[in-house]
């Protein structure tokens, strides 16, 4: 067991599957994330046809696109749960592509992944949720887990009196919040939100949007991806906005550029006349 921030370092081997050691080659310079070139195809229909997208430290970018575009798709690759087909996948300047699962481990570590449903455990309490990946990932006092876990919990706006609560007795915008704060207890490099305000009435959506923007200005996370078909989410949260489109990406830029652009595919994805 490890504390947080602190990177596993695996014996060399040929097999460039097995086990390798964790190094960035790129130092702080390279993109935190680089997508070379993916392909993904499930059945007869590629679904990512060639996307090449970079992510620059330090910022946030949001992809967005029409249902079954392939967003989340991409970000399943990114944090290694899914391999392309071809293509290449950098993660914090790891090329996580051949990577085997043992391997993969000591880069997502550096990760924090929202799922779109909150994913979380239905069977442990709310504290238990936030909590299990410094159970499983730090070397850390009961104290110090406690310590953690409420200064996260009271990030996300909530108290120690939701402890005790099991996901099925919060609203849907406390377990997005609960989902955030587990993201975030090992203090994650790269931040992966799948549709965070997915699912939401508008109150809740409007809510998670402020969140997710004072986490950023805050510095909760290095830098941040984020998978939406919510435009205001994308304008508020967004340093750029990358628009999926037939399996690759067709435009990027600041959330006004693209509301300008003179592409007619983005033009019709905006108007909610493409995919």
């Amino acid at each position: 067991m490890r504390a947080s921030g602190e990177v596993e370092r695996l014996s060399p081997s040929g097999d460039p599957g097995a086990p390798a050691p964790v190094t960035d080659p790129e130092g702080s310079g390279g993109p935190a994330v680089s997508h070379e070139g993916v392909w993904k195809t499930f059945g007869a229909e590629p679904v990512l046809r060639g996307l090449d997208l970079d992510i620059r430290r330090g910022s946030t970018v949001t992809v967005m696109g029409g249902s079954g575009s392939g967003k989340t798709v991409l970000l399943r690759l990114t944090a290694g749960l899914i391999k392309p087909d071809r293509g290449r996948v950098r993660a914090m300047g790891i090329d996580i592509t051949p990577l085997r699962e043992e391997a993969l481990l000591p880069v997502r570590r550096r990760m924090g992944f929202v799922f779109q449903g909150a994913a979380l455990f239905d069977s442990l309490t709310v504290y238990e949720n936030v909590a299990y990946p410094l159970r499983e990932h730090a070397s850390l006092a009961e104290d110090e887990v406690a310590e953690r876990v409420h200064r996260l919990l009271g990030r996300v706006g909530l108290g120690a009196d939701v402890d005790a609560k099991l996901p099925a007795e919060l609203s849907g915008g406390m377990r997005k919040r609960v989902g955030i704060a587990r993201a975030l207890v090992l203090a994650p490099e790269l931040v992966l939100y799948d549709e965070p305000t997915a699912g939401l009435d508008p109150t809740n959506a409007r809510l998670i949007t402020e969140l997710v923007e004072t986490l950023k200005a805050e510095g909760a996370s290095e830098t941040a991806m984020v998978v939406t078909h919510d435009l205001e989410f994308a304008r508020v949260v967004s340093d750029l906005v990358a628009v999926l489109i037939g399996g690759r990406i067709a435009q990027i830029g600041p959330v006004e550029a693209l509301l300008n652009s003179t592409q007619p595919e983005v033009q019709a994805f905006l108007a909610g006349k493409a995919r």
